[in-house]
């Protein structure tokens, strides 16, 4: 950590030139002895990815910025915030830091926390912000998580795991077992130093297989950020042996959007041809895979199994996007031209047989306006187009 980027003039420099051209910059070199314009244009590359991710730091003075890989790895405070919430006590340690935006809003809600970090350069940093930003009942480690734990004698309410998902090949992998820690491995260890353990997993995870490799999952939360599945969210809590409840999670500009139910839970949907309102689930339902539970809960139809839309006569609250079916066509390659109206609109595929680059190369329609246009596939297995007007929430 070199302590002169904090300096008045260079921390100038660095928000003067938040919107530069970082090619041009490099190429200037640096104005400051002590400081490289590799350095500078970190700290001005990282402080532009924290705008809008980060704004508790991008809005505090004299944050010092990590590498942007760490700004891009870490949780942004929407989801941290989230996160906070799902668990309570007095004391939890994170066992993985990061850049420690999850430690953070842990703080607000526990009377103790523990940081662990096992880059020295970045434990040193998120100690530095830390006090920047007024917190005061965070202890900062450098080091192994792990070997922290084995060498402490103290329990914990909760411990916080977010692996490491890229193998010593800088591959990605798609098993817990297979990330830095190795959770199930460690799972019994870490039991006798917690009751509850919440980790963080990629939405690239397989949920079964997560839960496969698990014991005693109590909550497994898909969180999304305008539409965007952003993590999964796995709480565990010892000796818990009842239905896994899987609670979603779209939190959206204004509102958010939930939906819960019981995982592996035996239903059966309703179908019926479409009807006056067509319902697209949001991201975090339909990686949930509760396809049976929403027609369920919400006593709406499904209009195919493998199609994921469904349909009412009446309007309900629905956690995902509502339509207004204006009229149904069937699907016909040849005779789809001359039955279109419109020359933009926005194309959904659902179960069908074609992509929409390939429809939008057979139609000329182009990106845009305000007809949606759902091609998919009913019970009867027959194509077909469903032109349709977005109802805002």
């Amino acid at each position: 950590m070199n302590t002169s980027i904090l300096h008045p003039k260079v921390q100038q420099f660095i928000t003067e030139n938040l919107n530069s051209n970082i090619t041009k910059l490099i190429l200037s070199g640096s104005p400051f002895s002590d400081v490289s314009v590799q350095e500078l244009a970190n700290q001005i590359i990282s402080k532009q990815k924290s705008k809008h991710k980060l704004s508790s730091w991008f809005t505090t003075k004299n944050i010092y910025y990590p590498p942007k890989v760490s700004i891009e790895q870490t949780s942004s405070e929407i989801t941290a915030n989230y996160k906070s919430t799902v668990i309570k006590g007095d004391t939890i340690i994170d066992i993985t830091g990061g850049f420690g935006v999850d430690c953070y809003y842990f703080s607000n809600y526990f009377k103790e926390a523990v940081h662990c970090e096992i880059n020295d350069d970045l434990s040193t940093i998120v100690n530095y912000n830390y006090k920047q930003l007024n917190v005061d009942n965070i202890v900062t480690f450098s080091g192994n998580g792990i070997e922290y734990l084995k060498n402490s004698k103290k329990i914990y309410d909760c411990i916080y795991i977010d692996p490491s998902r890229r193998n010593d090949k800088k591959g990605k992998v798609f098993l817990l077992k297979d990330c830095l820690p190795n959770v199930p491995e460690n799972l019994a260890f870490l039991f006798s130093k917690a009751n509850h353990i919440l980790i963080k997993n990629s939405p690239i995870l397989d949920i079964t297989s997560t839960v496969n490799e698990l014991t005693f999952v109590k909550e497994i939360h898909i969180v999304a950020h305008q539409n965007e599945v952003k993590e999964l969210l796995f709480l565990l809590e010892k000796e818990y042996r009842k239905p896994i409840e899987i609670k979603t999670i779209n939190i959206g500009k204004n509102s958010t959007q939930t939906f819960n139910f019981y995982y592996k839970e035996e239903i059966i949907s309703q179908y019926s041809k479409p009807l006056t309102y067509l319902y697209e689930p949001n991201s975090a339902i339909l990686k949930s895979g509760g396809f049976h539970q929403i027609s369920q809960q919400l006593k709406i139809f499904k209009i195919q199994q493998h199609s994921h839309l469904y349909t009412s006569n009446e309007i309900i609250d629905f956690p995902g996007r509502i339509f207004k079916i204006d009229r149904i066509i069937p699907y016909h390659k040849k005779k789809l031209k001359s039955s279109l109206r419109e020359s933009k609109a926005n194309i959904t595929v659902r179960n069908f047989p074609k992509t929409v680059n390939q429809i939008r190369k057979e139609t000329k329609i182009k990106e845009g306006g305000d007809s949606y246009l759902f091609f998919t596939k009913l019970e009867s297995n027959e194509l077909v187009v469903l032109f349709c007007k977005k109802i805002e929430a």
